[in-house]
């Protein structure tokens, strides 16, 4: 039995607060051409930009996509290695409304020539308003960047757990150290002012190392905000540490990489920390 082969489809649709015009750049940037060749990708047609593709290199594709701001659509592809699906009889093909029409042959040709993309051999079976068929500019790399730092990027359940307990110790550390240097010193005030910035650093970063484990989910970083929510903000360091992420890429990036030892060793001192601690207030009701 043959593997199930899949297609990018666009319609012109864009990702929730998405500017259009900045989402032209970025494809134009990702399809390696200019922002005039790409426009017939947003006249609202159904446009074909990838087939043929393995469940995988699908997500993949649609990651890139969406990174640039856009809202394809994987379908099955019913037909690859073909030019266009077969034509559909007469009798079932639609008719044209007031909304919608075709893509004009001039527009889609001079698409095809200005992003460097051969035209399809036409035959029998192809219709001459059939669209360009454009490969993605550059591929997903294998494993997403780690930015510690930034709400970009994903992260799996060892890491967040290892990142979260550097987190604690580096600002447990260097706020406390300083706090008490210059509180020793009569520098009460700027005692004070150095503890708050500590706080706002770990909050940010807490922040950031949460909204990454999400996306790493598949889940939109403003999740987040569920913290603020009573009892709830018990739960959800609980949830992030435990459900699995995304195996394969997603529209938040390629996965993850591989945990090295560090990471693993850190993951289990917090583990065994928190274990620690239960224990020890279980065993002092």
């Amino acid at each position: 039995m043959s593997e199930d082969r899949f297609k990018i489809v666009f319609d012109g649709a864009l990702l929730p607060g998405v500017d259009l015009e900045l989402a032209k750049q970025k494809i134009a940037k990702l399809f390696k051409s200019d922002i005039a060749a790409i426009e017939p990708l947003f006249k609202g047609q159904n446009i074909t930009l990838k087939r043929d593709l393995s469940q995988q290199d699908a997500n993949i594709y649609l990651a890139a996509l969406n990174q640039a701001g856009i809202d394809p659509r994987v379908e099955p592809d019913l037909a690859p290695g073909t030019s266009q699906p077969p034509a559909q009889p007469a009798s079932m093909t639609p008719s044209p409304s007031a909304d919608s029409s075709p893509v004009e042959p001039a527009a889609a040709n001079d698409w095809q020539r200005q992003a460097a993309i051969p035209e399809p051999v036409a035959d029998a079976g192809t219709s001459p308003y059939s669209p360009p068929h454009a490969t993605v500019g550059d591929p997903l790399p294998e494993f997403g960047e780690l930015k510690f730092y930034s709400v970009d990027g994903r992260i799996g359940r060892l890491r967040y757990l290892a990142w979260t307990l550097a987190l604690i110790l580096l600002t447990t550390l260097a706020g406390g150290f300083l706090t008490a240097a210059l509180v020793g010193n009569g520098l009460q005030v700027t005692g004070m002012i150095f503890l708050g910035a500590a706080a706002v650093v770990f909050m940010y970063l807490n922040i950031t190392i949460s909204v990454q484990r999400l996306h790493d989910l598949g889940w939109s970083g403003w999740l987040w905000l569920l913290n603020l929510l009573p009892f709830v903000y018990a739960v959800f360091p609980l949830v992030l540490a435990v459900l699995p992420g995304n195996t394969g890429a997603n529209r938040y990036g390629a996965p993850p990489p591989p945990n090295t030892g560090a990471v693993k060793g850190f993951a289990a001192l917090w583990l065994i920390i928190l274990l620690l601690s239960f224990i020890g207030g279980f065993s002092s009701i």
